[in-house]
């Protein structure tokens, strides 16, 4: 009888056992943060180095970062270099303020990225990069290049017809569950991002599952999580500061020397502690583990600011968040 109960607990543990390595081979760990900006502020080293840090403390599988990071002459190799010391994979995402200086050829060569948008797999998950960085007239698309996007916003922040079609094949072409990455926020500011959530939320049902998922941006210096369609959209706020485009006070948090190297800092408010947040993603959902900051005084209180810029929250954080993904879509 000793032997059969000893045999029995054998098996149950061996079972389980199983189920953990089971399930902890279908976990992706990745690490994301937006709009770094990092030489425009006097502590781009270090928010940098900090997030680098977290991933590898959070064993991440791979880095990602959605825009407006840092430009590609010497004077910014030390970003890149500590951005590069991430001993896993690593990826970019092209924002608007990356085109200021540069075409979208000079850019994606400089970062050494796949295309201006590409697609990647990890574990049991889809990655889909997108750039929404193209003017539209009425009558042709062009791209950011050299600062040429500084027009009616109308005009702005489109996804082109020719990446479109490509996204509908890449979507078609897989059967894994899918991750968007976007600079512009597809809910909120992409002039076309209503046809963009449209083929999204189209390829779930033809899938006849979810399989589009999560979908990530920056851009707004902001945090927020909707979920449209079954499609959850999370934004990520800035790792460095929010723009308020009105003067900020900024002769109260820093000398006089560092507001004029820095005159971006006129005009925005810096979180006290850089943003980024750890994503888990499993089978059945996503877990975000956010950052939290302040903001260096005066703050947006002390100013008598609102608590939104627009439609966005004005907030020094990254909110944890937990996501469920249900398998199954009511067609």
């Amino acid at each position: 009888m000793k032997k059969n109960n000893l045999i029995a607990l054998f098996l149950m543990l061996c079972t389980a056992c199983f189920c953990s390595c089971s399930q902890q081979e279908k976990t992706v760990t990745f690490a994301i943060a937006s709009d770094f900006h990092a030489q425009d502020v006097p502590d781009g080293k270090e928010r940098l180095s900090s997030f680098v840090r977290a991933a590898q403390d959070a064993n991440a599988d791979f880095i990602i970062e959605l825009g407006d990071f840092c430009r590609l002459d010497s004077a910014n190799q030390v970003f890149h270099d500590i951005w590069n010391s991430f001993p896993r994979d690593k990826y970019h995402t092209i924002g608007n303020h990356d085109m200021d200086a540069y075409t979208p050829d000079e850019y994606v060569a400089g970062m050494k990225m796949p295309g201006r948008y590409y697609s990647f797999d990890k574990g049991d998950f889809h990655f889909i990069v997108l750039d929404g960085n193209n003017l539209y007239d009425g009558k042709k698309y062009t791209h950011y290049s050299k600062a040429n996007y500084y027009v009616n916003p109308k005009m702005r922040a489109f996804v082109d017809p020719e990446q479109m079609e490509w996204l509908k094949k890449d979507l078609e072409s897989t059967d894994k569950k899918c991750i968007i990455f976007s600079h512009q926020s597809i809910d909120t500011f992409m002039n076309n991002g209503k046809e963009v959530h449209a083929l999204l939320a189209g390829e779930n049902k033809r899938a006849g599952f979810k399989k589009v998922v999560l979908a990530f941006s920056g851009h707004n210096h902001s945090n927020y999580t909707k979920k449209i369609d079954g499609i959850t959209y999370v934004q990520i706020n800035s790792a460095s500061y929010v723009w308020i485009d009105k003067p900020s006070q900024t002769e109260k948090r820093y000398p006089a020397e560092i507001n004029k190297r820095y005159p971006i800092l006129n005009y925005s408010m810096t979180y006290d502690k850089p943003l980024y947040a750890i994503v888990t993603l499993t089978e059945d959902e996503a877990d975000i583990k956010g950052t939290k900051a302040g903001f260096l005084p005066p703050t947006p209180e002390e100013l008598n600011m609102n608590d939104s810029i627009g439609v966005f929250p004005l907030v020094s954080s990254i909110e944890d968040a937990k996501i469920r993904f249900l398998s199954l879509i009511h067609i």
